[in-house]
């Protein structure tokens, strides 16, 4: 069995609303075990002998469009993936003015792109990981970095999801 983390993009914003208990439902309704949500921003733990990442995105994408209604992206890293992008990240988690991120990428070439968009170290820190892009913007800014206004264009939706780095803490618990 291999424990996952479906990182779903754009839910419990704008005007998309997903109850966790029926986001736990809709997994287990798919076949995963040990189904739980974290927090309220689309985060989804699971367990499952299937090991084709694609096929498994492509499964839980079409499950959410389905319940839900809506245009369902999702990231799906493993645990251990996810534990390594925590272990990972290169600033001071503990600096009370930055926000610690990480924005998960599809693939490289979407995290290659986000990195060279950076032009201001100081106010758009970032650095590459594995198909994630660690990102310290000073607190109250997020939206109105230069990073920040790339990362919310359209054709990074289905590329990118982003998470604070204390809700990743508390998924690999």
């Amino acid at each position: 069995m291999t424990d996952w983390v479906a990182l779903l993009r754009g839910v419990n914003v704008n005007g998309v609303t997903v109850r966790s208990a029926d986001l736990a439902a809709l997994f287990r309704d798919l076949g995963f075990t040990e189904a739980r949500t974290v927090l309220a921003s689309g985060n989804v733990v699971f367990a499952t002998d299937a090991a084709d990442r694609t096929d498994l995105k492509r499964l839980i994408e079409t499950g959410l469009r389905e319940r839900f209604g809506y245009d369902a992206w999702i990231l799906l890293p493993t645990m251990t993936e996810l534990r390594a992008v925590v272990d990972g990240f290169p600033f001071d988690e503990t600096d009370a003015g930055r926000q610690p991120y990480a924005i998960f990428c599809v693939d490289e070439a979407t995290r290659d792109e986000i990195v060279a968009a950076s032009a201001d170290p100081d106010l758009d820190p970032v650095a590459a990981g594995p198909d994630v892009v660690y990102w310290n913007p000073p607190v109250g800014m997020t939206v109105d970095t230069p990073l920040g206004k790339l990362l919310g264009r359209a054709r990074f939706k289905p590329a990118t999801t982003t998470r604070n780095l204390r809700t990743l803490l508390k998924i690999v618990v």
